[in-house]
This record gives C-alpha cells, structure tokens and sequence, in this order.
C-alpha cells in the first residue's frame, strides 16, 4: 500500500469553492475510477487556513498511474472542472508526497 499525501493551497477565499468541487463532483470521479480516500482535513492553525490536505491509498504507484491518468483524463472531469473555475482559479498550488508505511504503522 502506498499513501498519497496531497495539500491544494487555494486562492483567497476560494476554499468554499473547492470543498463544493469536491463534494459535489470530484468525489464521484473518484468513485467512478477506484480512487480510494482516507480523508479530507482543513488547517485549524498554521501558516494559512486556505488549505486543504487530504490522502489517497493505492496498491502500487502501477495503481496510481493507471487510476489517476483515466481521470485526470475523463472529458467530463476535464469539463466540470474548467466551469467550476470559470469565475476564477480555485488552486494556486498542489503538494504531494507518495507515504509508505512502516512496519509499526497501524495503518498498512
């Protein structure tokens, strides 16, 4: 199992806007491709709070490439994605990090 760390730092005051993009439309993508989440988390403190963290779990980084390709891909997502930024950027910049567990995590 490999664990994908992903952070989007959003433009101010676009937050709102990402948590509905996801809610409402990325989450179903994710579904319709066998993208499996382990959850979502804003910042309470820190250096912003126009942040949202969340982790993906994959079998391999094979797993990632397939899934993550077919949807970043999809016409449709493509689509969605452009109207829900037709106001203005929603994601100034990503981070990730692909995590490995250790052989004493509790999560494996």
């Amino acid at each position: 199992m490999i664990v994908e760390l992903r952070i989007y730092h959003c433009a101010p005051g676009r937050l709102p806007a990402l948590h509905e993009r996801f809610s409402k439309i990325t989450l179903g993508f994710f579904e319709k491709y066998g993208i499996e989440q382990v959850g979502f988390w804003t910042s309470l403190t820190g250096e912003s709070n126009q942040t949202l963290t969340y982790l993906l779990k994959w079998d391999s980084l094979a797993d990632r490439e397939i899934k993550w390709n077919a949807f970043q891909s999809d016409p449709e997502w493509i689509a969605k994605r452009a109207e829900s930024e037709a106001q203005s950027i929603i994601v100034q910049r990503i981070e990730n990090q692909f995590l490995t567990p250790t052989t004493y995590s509790a999560l494996r």
